[in-house]
């Protein structure tokens, strides 16, 4: 099971594959501090939601509710995403349900931690 992300969107105006493909490419430049796998490709990003107005909603999840960068990590997530040309706002949500697992990792991920 990977990473699910989907754009939603009501304005045809916004190229959201486009969007989406940056967004994403912001997201693997970030790396949980502990392990060395960015991330998206870790799974704690469980999807991105783009409105008309070019507001990026992105909804993740951390390691564990304890999480050392719980505090500093969504906060990284949200400057990166505004940092976007094309991204008006961006908010981080953090949730816990469904609870991270090492199965939400890429098989990319799994390969560069030697779990495959």
């Amino acid at each position: 099971m990977g990473t699910k992300t989907s754009f939603s969107m009501s304005d045809t105006t916004i190229d959201t594959a486009e969007l989406g493909e940056k967004i994403v490419k912001v997201l693997k430049t970030i790396y949980d501090p502990e392990i060395p796998v960015d991330i998206y490709e870790l799974g704690l990003i469980y999807d991105v939601f783009v409105n008309e107005d070019y507001d990026v909603k992105v909804l993740m999840t951390l390691t564990t509710p304890n999480c050392p960068v719980a505090e500093t990590l969504p906060l990284e997530v949200e400057e990166k995403v505004k940092s976007l040309k094309d991204v008006k706002d961006a908010e981080v949500e953090i949730t816990f349900d469904p609870p991270w697992t090492q199965d939400l990792m890429s098989e990319e991920a799994k390969l560069e931690l030697g779990m495959l």
